[in-house]
Protein backbone atom coordinates (compact mmCIF):
# COMPACT_ATOMS: atom_id res chain seq x y z
CA UNK A 1 0.00 0.00 0.00
CA UNK A 2 1.44 3.38 -0.97
CA UNK A 3 1.94 5.90 1.80
CA UNK A 4 -0.41 8.26 -0.06
CA UNK A 5 -3.34 5.85 0.39
CA UNK A 6 -4.75 6.35 3.87
CA UNK A 7 -5.91 2.97 5.23
CA UNK A 8 -9.41 2.92 6.74
CA UNK A 9 -8.04 2.10 10.22
CA UNK A 10 -5.60 5.04 10.03
CA UNK A 11 -8.46 7.31 8.91
CA UNK A 12 -10.68 6.20 11.81
CA UNK A 13 -7.83 6.90 14.26
CA UNK A 14 -7.05 10.29 12.64
CA UNK A 15 -3.48 9.24 11.79
CA UNK A 16 -0.94 10.79 9.44
CA UNK A 17 2.14 9.34 7.67
CA UNK A 18 5.14 8.96 10.00
CA UNK A 19 8.58 9.99 8.66
CA UNK A 20 9.99 6.54 9.52
CA UNK A 21 7.11 4.74 7.73
CA UNK A 22 3.65 3.68 8.80
CA UNK A 23 0.99 5.89 10.34
CA UNK A 24 0.80 7.72 13.67
CA UNK A 25 -1.03 10.17 15.90
CA UNK A 26 0.31 11.72 19.07
CA UNK A 27 -2.18 10.92 21.83
CA UNK A 28 -0.44 12.37 24.90
CA UNK A 29 2.21 14.92 25.76
CA UNK A 30 2.83 15.46 29.45
CA UNK A 31 2.15 18.94 30.81
CA UNK A 32 5.16 18.43 33.06
CA UNK A 33 8.38 19.76 31.53
CA UNK A 34 11.78 18.43 32.53
CA UNK A 35 14.36 21.27 32.46
CA UNK A 36 17.52 20.73 30.42
CA UNK A 37 19.58 20.93 33.62
CA UNK A 38 17.84 17.76 34.90
CA UNK A 39 18.47 15.78 31.69
CA UNK A 40 21.64 14.03 30.50
CA UNK A 41 24.00 16.47 28.73
CA UNK A 42 23.20 15.25 25.19
CA UNK A 43 19.68 16.76 25.28
CA UNK A 44 19.52 20.15 23.57
CA UNK A 45 16.74 21.65 25.67
CA UNK A 46 13.86 20.90 28.02
CA UNK A 47 11.56 17.96 27.23
CA UNK A 48 8.06 16.90 28.18
CA UNK A 49 8.21 14.29 30.94
CA UNK A 50 6.66 11.78 28.52
CA UNK A 51 4.79 11.38 25.23
CA UNK A 52 2.68 8.68 23.57
CA UNK A 53 1.62 7.88 20.02
CA UNK A 54 -0.57 5.34 18.31
CA UNK A 55 1.48 3.69 15.55
CA UNK A 56 0.10 1.54 12.72
CA UNK A 57 1.96 -0.58 10.21
CA UNK A 58 0.02 -2.17 7.38
CA UNK A 59 1.07 -5.46 5.73
CA UNK A 60 4.16 -4.84 3.61
CA UNK A 61 5.09 -1.65 5.47
CA UNK A 62 7.99 -1.29 7.87
CA UNK A 63 9.52 1.47 9.86
CA UNK A 64 12.97 2.62 8.78
CA UNK A 65 15.96 2.07 11.01
CA UNK A 66 15.91 4.92 13.50
CA UNK A 67 17.09 5.88 16.94
CA UNK A 68 15.52 7.96 19.69
CA UNK A 69 17.59 9.57 22.46
CA UNK A 70 15.08 8.50 25.18
CA UNK A 71 13.74 5.09 26.25
CA UNK A 72 10.76 3.92 24.16
CA UNK A 73 8.09 1.57 25.51
CA UNK A 74 6.18 -0.35 22.81
CA UNK A 75 2.68 -1.59 23.75
CA UNK A 76 0.81 -4.04 21.50
CA UNK A 77 -2.90 -3.40 20.85
CA UNK A 78 -4.28 -5.35 17.91
CA UNK A 79 -3.74 -7.05 14.58
CA UNK A 80 -0.96 -9.46 13.74
CA UNK A 81 2.29 -9.70 15.67
CA UNK A 82 5.05 -7.15 15.15
CA UNK A 83 8.71 -7.99 14.55
CA UNK A 84 10.70 -5.38 16.47
CA UNK A 85 14.45 -5.32 15.73
CA UNK A 86 16.78 -3.35 18.01
CA UNK A 87 20.38 -3.03 19.11
CA UNK A 88 23.20 -0.59 19.79
CA UNK A 89 24.06 -0.94 16.07
CA UNK A 90 21.89 -1.86 13.07
CA UNK A 91 24.12 -4.85 12.29
CA UNK A 92 23.55 -7.73 14.68
CA UNK A 93 20.21 -6.44 15.94
CA UNK A 94 18.04 -8.66 18.13
CA UNK A 95 14.46 -9.43 17.04
CA UNK A 96 11.64 -9.29 19.56
CA UNK A 97 8.06 -10.40 18.83
CA UNK A 98 5.33 -8.08 20.06
CA UNK A 99 1.81 -9.54 20.13
CA UNK A 100 -1.05 -11.01 22.14
CA UNK A 101 -0.27 -14.74 21.90
CA UNK A 102 1.86 -15.09 25.03
CA UNK A 103 1.65 -18.90 24.89
CA UNK A 104 3.55 -18.89 21.57
CA UNK A 105 6.26 -16.48 22.73
CA UNK A 106 4.77 -13.11 21.85
CA UNK A 107 5.05 -10.24 24.35
CA UNK A 108 2.52 -7.43 24.96
CA UNK A 109 5.19 -4.79 25.65
CA UNK A 110 8.89 -4.11 25.29
CA UNK A 111 11.29 -1.26 26.10
CA UNK A 112 13.92 -0.12 23.61
CA UNK A 113 16.84 1.34 25.59
CA UNK A 114 17.77 4.98 24.96
CA UNK A 115 19.86 5.53 21.83
CA UNK A 116 19.39 2.01 20.42
CA UNK A 117 18.61 1.48 16.74
CA UNK A 118 15.20 0.02 15.97
CA UNK A 119 12.83 -0.88 13.17
CA UNK A 120 9.54 -2.75 13.03
CA UNK A 121 7.35 -4.64 10.57
CA UNK A 122 4.25 -6.83 10.73
CA UNK A 123 5.18 -10.52 10.79
CA UNK A 124 2.05 -11.58 8.89
CA UNK A 125 -0.39 -10.16 6.35
CA UNK A 126 -2.31 -8.23 9.00
CA UNK A 127 -2.03 -4.62 10.15
CA UNK A 128 -0.44 -4.10 13.56
CA UNK A 129 -1.51 -1.34 15.95
CA UNK A 130 0.76 -0.40 18.86
CA UNK A 131 1.45 2.53 21.14
CA UNK A 132 4.90 3.97 21.75
CA UNK A 133 5.59 5.85 24.99
CA UNK A 134 8.82 7.88 25.15
CA UNK A 135 10.38 9.09 28.43
CA UNK A 136 11.69 11.80 28.58
CA UNK A 137 9.20 12.86 25.93
CA UNK A 138 9.78 12.59 22.20
CA UNK A 139 11.22 15.53 20.30
CA UNK A 140 12.26 15.33 16.64
CA UNK A 141 15.63 16.82 17.72
CA UNK A 142 16.25 13.43 19.42
CA UNK A 143 15.30 11.32 16.37
CA UNK A 144 17.65 10.09 13.63
CA UNK A 145 16.92 7.91 10.60
CA UNK A 146 19.50 5.28 9.70
CA UNK A 147 20.38 3.25 6.63
CA UNK A 148 17.59 2.33 4.21
CA UNK A 149 15.64 -0.84 4.98
CA UNK A 150 16.68 -4.15 3.49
Amino acid sequence: MAMTELPDLARRLDMAPHPEGGWYRETWRSDLTVPQSALPPDYTGPRSAGTAILFLLMPGQQSAWHTVRSAELWLYHSGGPLLLEFGPEQDGATTYLLGADIESGEHPQFVIPPGHWQRARPRDDQPCLVSCVVVPGFDFADFALGAPND
